[in-house]
This record gives C-alpha cells, structure tokens and sequence, in this order.
C-alpha cells in the first residue's frame, strides 16, 4: 500500500462508493476502502473521520464555491441572477469523474437511510450558503431563503439531467444547471 500516493481522497471516495452499491452501505468496513483505494487505515483517517464523511467529500469547496459566485455577481443582479452566477462556479467543481461516478453514488444513497441522511444535510448545507452569500448582498430573509432553496432545486434537477445525460456529449453542468433554475423561475411565476 502506498502511504502518499497522491488521489488518496478522490481514490477513497470512489473505492467507498463501489462498495457501498456491491455489498451495502452496513457491511463495509473502512479497512475495505481503505483496501480498496490502495492506502492504509491512517491514511483514511487523515482525509475522513469515518465512513459516512465519504458522501459529503468536496461539499465545502461546492458550498464556497457557491457563495462566491454570489457574492462576485454583478451589484445590480436580481436575487436569482447571483444564484445562477453562484451555480456557474460551482459547477467549475465539477468534471468528468464526476459524471461517470454520480449513477454508483445515486444507487449507493438509495440503499442506505444513513447516507440519505447525510445527502439531506448536504442538501440544507448548501442552500444555507446560497441563502448566507444572498443575505451578505443585503437580500431580505425571506427572499434569500427561497433563492437559495430555489438554487438547490436547480442545482439538484441540472446535476441529474448532466449526469444521466450522454457520457461522450460535450455539454457542461454550468448550462444544466442554468436551465434547472430558469425551469425553476417560470414554475414559481405559474403559481400565482
């Protein structure tokens, strides 16, 4: 096993991911992961306090990178204008891996209550820094709230169209993401 092999977290994840969907969520055992991804058990615990830490790996980078795109929005931006220029860089974040590697880790939360859970507070996470970033612009409570949930919806619906989508298309998640959230506005309107 090689101690600093560089990857070692993105090689966590995955190699966690695979084993969640083969053999459940309960039965794996972070000697496996750790196994699987080729490092040793310290190595694990340096990147990850236990193994349902491995769901919410990159939420902190997504969830700066959200706020940021808010915040760096253009002063006269309506509430969701800073939310799509926030969902424009976050999905800077993400790539290809993570396109291949979103069905596994769909069916891996799916099998398990504990990491469905865990996938519902990254969930609140991220609208909490879409709603923070919009309130810090002096948008009202209320309005930020709804924004930020509004980005979370758009967020959620762009990442599952991107990444059920066609594997060799050149389409990036910043356009699905985009369109979720215009869907997303022309819904709201409809409501009355």
């Amino acid at each position: 096993m090689s101690r600093w092999e560089p990857g070692a977290r993105e090689r966590l994840v995955v190699a966690a991911v695979d084993l969640f969907t083969e053999q459940g969520y309960d039965a794996t055992t972070v000697a496996q992961i750790a196994e699987r991804a080729g490092v040793t058990k310290s190595t694990f615990f340096r990147h990850f306090p236990d193994k349902r830490e491995l769901l919410v790996a990159g939420q902190e980078t997504l969830s700066r990178l959200l706020a940021e795109g808010i915040a760096e929005a253009p002063a006269n931006a309506s509430p969701l204008e800073a939310v799509a220029a926030g969902l424009a860089r976050a999905s800077t974040a993400m790539g290809s891996m993570n396109r291949d590697f979103a069905p596994r880790l769909k069916a891996a939360v799916a099998a398990s209550a504990e990491l469905q859970e865990r996938d519902a507070l990254k969930s609140v996470s991220l609208a909490n820094a879409m709603t923070t970033a919009l309130a810090a612009r002096g948008i009202p409570g209320p309005t930020a709230a709804l924004a930020g949930e509004l980005g979370l919806l758009a967020f959620k619906r762009g990442y599952a169209v991107w990444s059920d989508g066609d594997r060799d298309a050149e389409d990036d998640l910043g356009g699905h993401l985009v369109t979720a959230l215009d869907e997303l506005r022309a819904a709201s309107a409809s409501l009355g």
